[in-house]
């Protein structure tokens, strides 16, 4: 046992202590019996609430002190079974499932012809059978639609044979090694059920995205899948999540095919399974990503059926006493299903402190004194442990946030599937993009606006009632109302959401490029990369015809793709420039190699929360980038500063400001004139021509004439460089002479400059 280990199941036995004896104070102490029916009813609806919180808690913290990761046995070639690959779909796209199918097809196994790929597709579409004809894959369809997915993936059961079955959505992309990773954990000498691995995503989240934090947390179901899964390896609890997943067929058999009487399959699927002692594992490393909903409405729906879900399997499946499961798995999914009951956490969450300071309803009974003895103890640990022990992938106070965004949309659907008023209809989340509906938007942002309101009455009550007596009792309220506003507020963020400009998600990547066409060769690598395009980092703003085709060349130690492009925009990123290309001609069989450099990856987006991600960081991000406005700029030459003054035929000295190949502005007398002709070195010269005045500063623009024919001259490059050297030596010397810095830039030349 290493060091880490001992530290970790130390602070969670202190955590576990401090949560119990600041249990036992609640329960008999901070009831407010003397207050009325209300104060009691809220009092017990908190403290209940707060119980099943600590359960929920106390079982992660468990499974997370020891966590245990299966080892790997090394297999020959001729061990490695027949794969059937399942991809689910109903309604998706075209131009979803090709990427899907393109990737299943790309990978490895030492006998490429014991994988069988299938295209489940209950939607019975022409366009599907023949987009598997030109995949070369199997396609198989039904006309009776009966049990949703479940029953897609029963119905493929029937009609084909091998031992292990691929489940994959019809967004997941598996990466090259996705089966050559995941199926010898069926030889460890164990029962094996099925192996699961982590549902990635190669775009934002709606909860990145619409709090511009999309560099700042990880994806927010990393938490569940990297850490919560993983931690219940200790007591084969993992739950099947319905894609990226091996599963044994003898383990479906035994049960019965995929169950098809709750509308989240895949979750009972996962209990059945290891109800008859088959052992199922979590790996921690992504070999697969999809595509996260990108509208609010699909989110919710998304949600809503998870939730109505579990507790549908809780229920009808009766995991406390079910047969075959042990009494570490019983309280893992119990936990499971009562995670799901959030809505009911946060509505008194936001309420309690809401129900004293505005309608002088006393919830929990107690001193400033107890709440710093019981409560503060107990509450720091807490965050500590979750935060230790998901390895900073989750902070107590992003769970708050994510809880506090969903709450009330799921609380009615949650109190009626209590009651057992199920949802009988399978909601498929989309995947394509979409607009959200601003009347729905504004449905959902009103219930946070109400209680943003309530909680500023709260705080106003708190800090009068603090000046007015003197008394700082108040504080512990006013520090809910603050953490319980901050929630809020996030929440209506998101609901505000972000206009959408990309239509294909940009991922980070380093990949070997070549950039030629009929003046020059570039040998680079990618800043990053899409479906519709890619962009480089140079050190010098070379000129780059926005007119002309170039080609492509991106290179991988296992793909290669070669296609035409155009750039599209270059900007200044610090000391280098960025030049951002668009696809304008690209074949079948290279469009399937580039999206493999794509998606063959693990995604670029954070693993980890940012350590500068305070609560007022998060605040001013989200306040400050919402009043900006954006600027949307279309520059295809490299705009640079310079500052030389230059002797020009017939006219006398002028001082040449900004230049961008084709455009330049130039400081000079009083005098104007059509046409200036610029000698330089080597014998080049500019041959410009007026085209406005700039401002009262005797500053003009004039576009290059000639510039297509020097652009591309070696020693005018050498011109140019020594002139950025130049200002930037007269920038340095300026900033350390305390002299202030001319501004040379200019509104007007942008707009002439956008071309």
């Amino acid at each position: 046992m290493n060091l880490m280990t001992v530290k970790n199941k130390i602070l969670v036995v202190v955590t576990v202590i401090m949560s119990l004896i600041y249990l036992g104070w609640r329960i008999f102490f901070t009831i407010p019996f003397e207050y009325g029916v209300i104060a009691i009813v809220s009092g017990f609806y908190l403290l209940i609430i707060e119980i099943i919180g600590m359960f929920e808690a106390g079982i992660h913290f468990y499974n997370m002190t020891n966590i245990q990761f299966p080892k790997c046995p090394e297999i020959k070639n001729k061990e490695y079974p027949e794969v059937d690959v399942f991809i689910a779909t109903y309604n998706e796209p075209v131009e979803l499932l090709y990427k899907t199918i393109n990737g299943c097809s790309n990978m490895d196994y030492p006998d490429k012809s014991k994988v069988h790929i299938y295209l489940c597709d209950d939607g019975n579409r022409q366009e599907m059978e023949a987009l598997c004809e030109k995949m070369k894959i199997k396609y198989i369809t039904r006309i009776e639609r009966t049990h949703a997915k479940a029953g897609n993936l029963n119905n493929a059961m029937s009609l084909t044979s091998s031992p292990l079955i691929v489940t994959m959505d019809a967004d997941m992309i598996p990466m090259h090694d996705f089966l050559t990773a995941c199926v010898p954990y069926f030889f460890t000498g164990e029962k094996v059920g099925f192996v699961q691995t982590p549902q990635s995503f190669y775009n934002p989240d709606l909860f990145q995205f619409n709090l511009h934090s999309e560099s700042r947390i990880p994806n927010e179901q990393d938490y569940f899948y990297r850490d919560i899964q993983v931690g219940r390896n200790k007591s084969n609890s993992v739950i099947y999540g319905g894609s990226n997943t091996i599963i044994s067929r003898e383990a479906l058999n035994e049960i019965g095919g995929f169950c098809t009487e709750v509308i989240t399959e895949d979750f009972a699927t996962g209990i059945e399974i290891q109800s008859k002692k088959y052992k199922c594992y979590a790996l921690k490393d992504v070999h697969a990503s999809g595509l996260s909903p990108s509208d609010l409405k699909s989110l919710i729906k998304q949600r809503e059926r998870w939730a109505r879900g579990c507790i549908q399997t809780g229920r009808k499946h009766n995991i406390l006493f079910k047969k075959g499961l042990s009494i570490a798995q019983r309280l893992n999914y119990i936990a499971s299903v009562l995670y799901w009951f959030f809505p009911l956490k946060r509505l008194i969450y936001i309420m309690a402190p809401i129900l004293f300071t505005v309608f002088n309803v006393i919830v929990v009974k107690c001193t400033l004194f107890e709440v710093l003895i019981f409560w503060l103890p107990m509450y720091l640990l807490t965050n500590t442990c979750i935060r230790k022990l998901s390895g900073n992938i989750r902070s107590n106070k992003w769970t708050n946030v994510y809880e506090n965004i969903l709450f009330p949309s799921l609380f009615i659907p949650v109190i009626l599937e209590t009651l057992c008023i199920s949802q009988r209809k399978f909601l498929v989340t989309r995947k394509e993009k979409v607009e959200d509906d601003k009347k729905y938007k504004l449905m959902q942002v009103l219930p946070h606006v109400f209680f943003a309101i309530l909680s500023s009455v709260g705080i106003i009550n708190c800090i009068r009632w603090t000046f007015t007596t003197g008394s700082i009792g108040m504080i512990v309220v006013l520090f809910w109302l603050l953490i319980n506003l901050y929630n809020i507020l996030m929440s209506i963020f998101f609901m505000i959401g972000r206009n959408v400009y990309r239509k294909y998600e940009r991922t980070m990547a380093k990949v070997q490029c070549i950039i030629e066409n009929s003046n020059f060769k570039i040998n680079c690598l990618t800043r990053d990369i899409s479906e519709s395009g890619f962009s480089i980092i140079l050190d010098f703003p070379k000129y780059i015809d926005y007119k002309e085709e170039c080609e492509i060349v991106l290179k991988t130690d296992r793909y290669l793709s070669h296609f035409k492009a155009k750039i599209v925009h270059v900007d200044r990123i610090k000391k280098q420039w960025k030049f951002s290309f668009y696809i304008c001609e690209i074949k079948e069989l290279e469009k399937k190699q580039l999206l493999q450099i794509i998606y063959d990856r693990k995604p670029s987006l954070p693993q980890v929360l940012d350590t500068d991600g305070s609560t007022f960081e998060d605040l001013k991000i989200n306040t400050f980038k919402r009043i900006k406005k954006e600027k949307m700029s279309n520059r295809k030459l490299a705009r640079f500063v310079i500052d030389e003054s230059i002797e020009a035929v017939g006219y006398g000295i002028v001082k040449l400001k900004d230049f961008n190949y084709e455009y330049m502005r130039i400081r000079m007398g009083l005098r104007e004139s059509e046409h200036l002709i610029i000698p330089l070195e080597h014998g080049i010269t500019l041959n410009c021509t007026f085209i406005q005045n700039i401002n009262k500063s005797h500053e003009r623009l004039y576009r290059i004439v000639n510039y297509e024919d020097i652009a591309q001259n070696k020693n005018f490059e050498v011109i140019l460089k020594k002139w950025i050297n130049n200002f930037s030596k007269k920038t340095k010397e300026k900033m350390e002479g305390n002299t202030g810095i001319e501004n040379n830039h200019s509104d007007e030349f942008d707009e002439m400059h956008y071309i």
